[in-house]
């Protein structure tokens, strides 16, 4: 199979009361560097194709009492293990970017396209099942444009919180 293909399965096969019946045979291929799998035979239908999850890393502040409590959070929905976590205050860590500007916002990489902000968010909801439908949402540019308002402003009061979160309770 070449590189950036999928197997396209043959359907000619004997048909079983006027429609074809997929077999279990699972076919492998790579697009992009990324495996993707799926049954031979299967057949469209008239639902929208989500496509498969995407490989996604988070660069995460391990000082930020608020930012951890938000990994801890994500890491317990992400029960597949579909996110990289990386805690970016480690010096030996590589930064796509510089990491001072990589610590004042939240950023991910999914597939490869660094995102910050709602943007990095919303690839983080769509790598996991329960949130997904969030993170879908989030494609439209309208809805995109509203949670990178609201990020902006929880940005405004994040060092309150973490003053807040890091004092504990009285």
């Amino acid at each position: 199979m070449r590189e950036g293909a999928l197997h396209t399965p043959d359907l000619s096969g004997p048909l079983a009361g006027g429609r074809r019946r997929p077999s279990l045979d699972l076919r492998l291929g790579t697009i992009g560097g990324a495996i993707h799998c799926g049954l031979a035979g299967a057949q469209s239908t008239s639902a929208p194709y989500l496509g498969p999850m995407s490989q996604l890393t988070v660069w995460y502040d391990a000082g930020c009492p608020l930012c951890l409590s938000e990994i801890a959070f994500m890491r317990r929905l992400d029960r597949a293990g579909a996110i990289h976590f990386v805690d970016a205050t480690v010096d030996d860590v590589s930064c796509p970017i510089d990491r001072a500007e990589l610590l004042a916002r939240f950023h991910a990489s999914e597939d490869g396209v660094l995102v910050s902000g709602a943007a990095a968010f919303a690839a983080t909801w769509r790598a996991i099942p329960l949130l997904r439908p969030l993170g879908l949402a989030a494609r439209r540019p309208w809805v995109l444009a509203l949670l990178e308002r609201l990020y902006v402003r929880f940005l405004r009061v994040r060092p309150r919180l973490q003053r807040l979160l890091a004092r504990g309770p009285a």
